[in-house]
């Protein structure tokens, strides 16, 4: 069919430039695009919007789906904005369907929307005009990411658009957070729409919801009058000032904080109140139990719970209710936006009669205890430097090196996938340190890390995974954005040659097993290793491969210079031991 419209006739802009538009009033800086030929209405569009002064946020181009979503998830944890994905037909949804699982299971606010298939073959501007039409038609496309996301619609005609978005913001900001997706027929997006309401923000306001205050109130008095009581918080406190105020609401009751298999840091590393990852020994005996936003805050065939305890979930959704099965204990739930909740509590707190005799003798307790583990964690990794090194010397190390970093006030952040462990690191503060979501769809640590630096360019990002998880995020796709976009990274690849994950789950599954005594475990080997040096250089990365423990704190040291002071990505490519028999 010959191309007789433009992008705006009659005083409409297409619906596919449109988008752009209205993505920018929701407050929008970036799109993450992988285009595909459902794009040309949008291509256009933008074309249109750009020639009539339309402001618009930047399109990032990014050469996989899965990297996309990855990016967008990492600039959300630093910037606390709704992100932007767009993607094309079935093939795209698919490739950025393992990014979607992370992003709901870490509830990150996020518009993804992917073309649709044309459903006409003739007859209609926009219409089939490549095979391709007819082999990406599904009968339930939005079916790949129906689960994980909050909301899902279709556009149906160009005027929708202004609407649509709206909702589809203000839902996914709602509490719990989370993605949310609207498909996007070609025909549809090649019709014009009026301009009405493209520049305006959203007309419906996100729900952001706090704890009832009689939960509170019984929350407050249990702790108040426990004698053995534990908090376990997995995702943080939130924000800067929740985190704050947790911090000093420990110090202030002596209450141990365990930082159990934590997606990020709740208060500092080595605060007295802080035991480290491991919650059982103090939770067998504990009275109280506060469980600050966690899925899972223990193991629970390794736990015996006291048969009096009391548990207060607190958090967005305390059940998890879209977890299928979750038999944690809940006698309060706190139902809010982590720092609401949080604040809330420590507010009711302030009114509750104190033991001090009792809280004094937490106090020494628990302090003995934070510094015994934390001693420990330490003479750990420093026994594994040696030819290669152990993960937890790497850690130990890049702790070290970035310790109190800052640039024009902006700090230090390390993303973590099977990379350096939390232990040793030794950190501080709010935003500076992510782990791999819960949903463990690998590939997303190296892409989350250039968007978090994306969101702010003068903080020191590390992004830290092990040899299979680098390869999971379609490197020579990552090294290409952070090239094209200045995104100076720094990469650390903990290569060890396997999937040491895979093994560990082995061995934690069949104790005392053959996987435990083996050298060498079936379907885990990655070996012969690519050079991945090679692979970040092609981007004209800096790059080194690091086989001594004692030569790692230089590296790092020259990494960080070359990537703060040059401005050039960096990775570098660290051999560690191999796991071995438990």
């Amino acid at each position: 069919m010959p191309d007789t419209r433009h992008a705006t006739e009659g005083g409409t802009i297409t619906a596919g430039g449109a988008l752009f538009g209205k993505l920018k009033a929701l407050g929008v800086r970036h799109v993450f695009t992988n285009s595909g030929t459902d794009f040309p209405p949008i291509i256009e569009g933008l074309i249109e919007a750009q020639n009539t002064g339309i402001d618009l946020p930047a399109p990032i181009v990014v050469p996989h789906e899965h990297a996309a979503l990855g990016m967008a998830h990492g600039y959300y944890l630093i910037s606390g904005e709704a992100q932007a994905v767009m993607l094309h037909t079935n093939v795209g949804l698919s490739n950025g369907a393992t990014g979607a699982i992370n992003a709901w299971c870490d509830q990150v606010p996020m518009l993804l929307m992917s073309g649709r298939t044309p459903v006409m073959e003739q007859g209609r501007f926009g219409a089939r005009t490549v095979p391709i039409g007819w082999g990406q038609e599904m009968f339930d496309q939005t079916a790949l990411v129906r689960e994980t996301t909050k909301w899902d619609y279709e556009l149906r005609f160009p005027e929708q658009v202004s609407g649509l978005l709206d909702r589809a913001w203000a839902i996914a900001n709602s509490t719990p957070r989370g993605p949310v997706y609207l498909s996007l027929p070609r025909e549809v997006l090649c019709e014009g729409t009026p301009p009405d309401g493209l520049d305006r923000p959203s007309r419906q306001a996100p729900v952001r919801t706090a704890p009832d205050p009689d939960s509170v109130a019984a929350a407050a008095r249990l702790l108040a009058a426990a004698k053995t009581p534990l908090i376990i918080a997995q995702r943080g406190a939130g924000s800067h000032d929740a985190f704050d105020a947790l911090t000093a609401f420990v110090d202030d009751w002596a209450i141990p904080l365990s930082h159990y298999w934590a997606n990020t840091i709740a208060i500092p590393q080595a605060h007295p109140m802080a035991i480290g990852a491991d919650p059982a020994p103090l939770l067998a005996e504990a009275d109280v139990v506060l469980v600050v936003n966690a899925l899972a805050p223990w193991w629970p065939d390794r736990v015996s719970l006291r048969d009096d305890v009391k548990v207060i979930q607190l958090g967005p959704d305390p059940l998890f209710s879209r977890t299928p099965v979750r038999h944690f204990p809940a006698d309060v739930t706190l139902a809010g936006d982590t720092p609401l909740a949080l604040d809330a509590l420590i507010d009711a707190m302030a009114t509750m009669d104190r033991d001090e005799t009792v809280i004094d003798a937490r106090r020494a307790r628990v302090t003995a205890i934070s510094t015994a583990n934390r001693e420990a964690v330490i003479a750990g990794a420093e026994r594994g430097n040696g030819s290669p090194m152990s993960k937890d010397w790497v850690s130990l190390c890049l702790g070290r090196a970035i310790k109190g970093h800052r640039i024009n006030g902006h700090g230090a952040t390390v993303f973590h996938e099977l990379g350096c462990p939390l232990g040793p690191l030794d950190l501080e503060t709010h935003q500076s340190y992510f782990q791999e979501p819960h949903a463990g769809g690998l590939g997303w640590g190296l892409p989350a890390a250039m968007g978090a630096k994306l969101a702010d360019p003068d903080r020191l990002v590390v992004a830290t995974m092990g040899d299979g998880s680098y390869m999971f995020a379609n490197p020579t796709a990552c090294h290409q954005v952070m090239e094209a976009y200045d995104l100076p990274v720094v990469t650390l690849v903990l290569n060890n040659e396997e999937w040491g994950a895979v093994r560990h789950s082995v061995q934690g599954l069949y104790r005392g097993g053959g996987a435990a005594k083996a050298n060498t475990v079936p379907l885990t080997a990655l070996k012969p290793s690519p050079d991945f040096t090679k692979t970040a250089s092609a981007s004209r990365a800096y790059t080194e491969t690091v086989s001594d423990g004692d030569a790692l704190p230089a590296a790092l040291d020259r990494a960080i210079a070359v990537a703060t002071q040059e401005r050039r990505q960096v990775l570098l490519n660290i051999a560690i031991a191999p796991e071995g028999p438990a």
